[in-house]
């Protein structure tokens, strides 16, 4: 089974980008997406609104969290209702207000984008910020953009001075090429002094450069080493790239129990390409593996920066 690795630029090259109907949930909810509001997300991506509705709504009014960040979603789309930018943003607002980090990131963009409020960078800035910092990868790289056209931040005189956050979205602008020459090797020094000071992003990326041999000779210890400090401090699309690492015995023994745990903890923040993975890694697998694996997801906790185990699968 070959599994392809995600990196946090691949397709949010603008904050628009973040709408789409793949959004993840922060970590801190994923522990109640079971039972009815699973139901509810399972019908939303099979495309089944009027079931997805009928679930998710009476749970939002009741101050569910991540149903309130669904039904934001479902406005935003216009999914089985008319497209709806104000009660979105109420829906996101009320999420938000909760610690709901794909929530704060979403109202990051509707301000930045001024979808349905005036455009304020400011506050913007502000729930990308208070959702980077429950390492939502997406509204990191979302920071980055900002730095990148300078939306109310200095991009250069951070990064020099030493602040995590900068550096990150310098090595997203030298991966990518805006407004500079494209340029991995640089990208990959602006990651490692981030990641170096515990940025979970630049973590992740840096273990995709190591992962593709972009910038640096292809290395995957030094990959699954990256990959660990950023998902154990919560960031999905790491914990993504170390259950196709197990699932294809990239780099490291094939191993469907460890692929389907990290799978599993992609998946409770929303992943659905990692909701499919771990299903189809299932199926080639014994009951006591998949209970096995299960019991190690619920029992995961996230690691601080600084706290973590350095040889860990």
């Amino acid at each position: 089974m070959h599994v392809e690795s995600k990196c946090v630029k691949t397709g949010l090259p603008v904050l628009r980008a973040t709408l789409a109907p793949g959004l993840m949930v922060a970590v801190l909810t994923a522990v109640a997406s079971a039972g009815p509001f699973e139901d509810g997300a399972a019908a939303y991506r099979q495309g089944d609104y009027t079931r997805a509705l009928q679930i998710i709504r009476p749970m939002a009014r009741k101050g569910y969290a991540p149903a309130q960040f669904k039904l934001g979603l479902i406005y935003v789309n216009g999914n089985g209702v008319p497209q709806d930018y104000r009660e979105a943003l109420k829906w996101y607002r009320k999420a938000a207000d909760q610690g709901n980090a794909a929530a704060q990131r979403n109202l990051g963009v509707m301000f930045g984008e001024g979808l349905g409020v005036p455009q304020d960078y400011a506050e913007a800035l502000k729930w990308f910020r208070r959702a980077a910092e429950q390492s939502d990868a997406p509204a990191q790289t979302n920071l980055g953009v900002m730095y990148d056209f300078g939306h109310g931040v200095v991009r250069d005189y951070a990064a020099d001075h030493g602040d995590a956050e900068a550096r990150y979205n310098l090595g997203v602008i030298y991966e990518r090429g805006d407004d500079v020459p494209q340029n991995c090797v640089e990208a990959v020094r602006w990651y490692h002094l981030a990641a170096d000071q515990g940025y979970a992003a630049a973590q992740s990326n840096l273990g995709a450069m190591y992962d593709r041999g972009e910038g640096v000779p292809q290395n995957y210890r030094q990959a699954l080493k990256w990959y660990r400090k950023a998902a154990d401090q919560g960031n999905a699309i790491a914990q993504y790239n170390i259950g196709a690492m197990y699932a294809s015995g990239h780099g490291v023994p094939q191993d469907y129990v460890t692929a389907h745990m990290w799978f599993g903890l992609s998946a409770a923040q929303d992943d659905d390409d990692a909701a499919k993975n771990r299903d189809v890694i299932a199926q080639r697998m014994t009951p006591a593996q998949i209970a096995a694996a299960q019991k190690l997801t619920r029992e995961w906790k996230p690691k601080p920066y600084g706290h973590q185990l350095s040889d860990m699968h």
